[in-house]
């Protein structure tokens, strides 16, 4: 077998495992929070301050990653996302910021090494497929994460600490192994990743390099036009990843149920995110023939499908009652609907990113950690602001109603 497609599999085994437990971690993490009375810090926060780091620490990554190698980066970064997870066995106000600085920084890391490694690895004919096998990969672990949780959190209607403990034990052995598995990424293994390698020594010489080519890649015309693309992502990521979840969660119109439709919330945004990363990574040589841009607007047709009724279904002010809400939406709140939009979060969202990935690696080949860094700065600066907007759109909109 190639020892390129080797590779890419193993690197999406690696953050299929890693992800399982941070994914999981962000989905229910104000959930958890909002269990435990009293305490002071707050899950949107600190997920806001996870893509803030995330995107100031772009800048740096491509420096990184050309002094330690993006196996290293990656392995390096994988280690923090270890320690914040573990920061929920015994969650304080400030660990959990310090956590959620020291992820935001192992976030770029990780990411930005992923990119130049995925691209080292792929040419014009094999980056779709590739793009879509890494992210059918990757998102595969919204399925056991959640199907966990899902059997953890049956029949609560506030998670104890014994639970707490559980979840965030099996999440932290997970997030190890997913580290693990990445120390048998193969570099030099063919001609095309011995020049890269040579060329990542010469940046090694000059790191600041890699920083001058993230600014100069940010002001190109092309970088310009992607831009829209990439913030726009950060966008719908911070709701579907975190928001969405926790809304569901707090709609007491489902009953004890609610809870338990947090984990099934995940597992569905999975279905559709393994869907499409497979369909346009099996698919990938019939679909490019007709270009990337109708799967980006199948994507746009969908969020705007699923936003509307995402709208319709939970209350205005669900993400900021941590008791949970009893207020009516605009129609009655229906599970179902509710986990119908899941789905549809999850397919849209691998329209978008299947082919963003496809594209920053086909047009960047040789400039790939900047161009990486730079798609990652914008749709975490996005992310980050989507965190903190979602509340404060939903107090402003509450007032208004009163």
């Amino acid at each position: 077998m190639d020892k390129k497609f080797v590779n890419i599999i193993v690197l999406g085994f690696a953050f299929m495992f890693v992800f399982t437990a941070f994914q999981t971690c962000g989905m229910i993490e104000q959930t958890v929070l909002d269990s435990m009375g009293g305490f002071g810090g707050a899950g949107f926060i600190s997920l806001a301050v996870i893509y803030i780091v995330f995107a100031a620490a772009n800048w740096i990554a491509p420096m990184v990653v050309s002094v330690l190698t993006a196996k290293w980066s990656m392995i390096f970064g994988g280690i923090l996302y270890c320690l914040f997870i573990a920061v929920f066995l015994h969650p304080y106000t400030w660990s959990l910021y310090t956590g959620s600085v020291l992820i935001g920084f192992g976030a770029a890391f990780i990411w930005t090494g992923q990119g130049n490694f995925l691209t080292v690895n792929s040419d014009s004919d094999t980056m779709a497929r590739n793009s879509g096998i890494f992210w059918a990969m990757l998102q595969s672990s919204m399925f056991f994460g959640n199907i966990f949780v899902y059997f953890e959190f049956n029949g609560k209607e506030t998670i104890d600490d014994d639970t707490r403990y559980t979840v965030f034990i099996v999440l932290l052995i997970v997030a190890a192994l997913g580290v693990c598995i990445m120390l048998f990424l193969q570099t030099g293994t063919s001609q095309n990743l011995e020049i890269t390698r040579k060329e990542d020594e010469n940046d090694v010489k000059h790191p600041m390099q890699s920083i001058a080519k993230a600014f100069h890649l940010l002001f190109t015309k092309r970088m310009g036009m992607l831009t829209f693309n990439n913030f726009y992502t950060g966008l719908e990521l911070g709701f579907f990843s975190g928001v969405y979840g926790t809304c569901i969660g707090r709609t007491n119109a489902f009953g004890s149920s609610a809870k338990q439709l947090v984990g099934i919330n995940g597992i569905f945004i999975g279905i559709g995110e393994v869907l499409g990363g497979a369909i346009f990574g099996i698919l990938g040589k019939k679909t490019i023939r007709f270009g990337r841009d109708p799967i980006v607007i199948l994507g746009y047709v969908i969020h705007v499908i699923s936003f509307y009724l995402v709208f319709i279904n939970i209350p205005g002010d669900a993400p900021l009652v941590s008791s949970g809400t009893n207020k009516p939406a605009y129609i009655e709140s229906n599970m179902y609907l509710a986990i119908v939009c899941s789905f549809l979060l999850g397919f849209a969202d691998s329209c978008f990113n299947t082919q963003t990935y496809s594209i920053v690696g086909s047009l960047y080949p040789d400039d790939s950690a900047p161009a990486f860094a730079l798609f990652k700065f914008m749709q975490s600066l996005a992310a980050a602001i989507a965190f903190f907007y979602s509340t404060e759109i939903g107090r402003a909109s509450c007032r208004e109603r009163v």
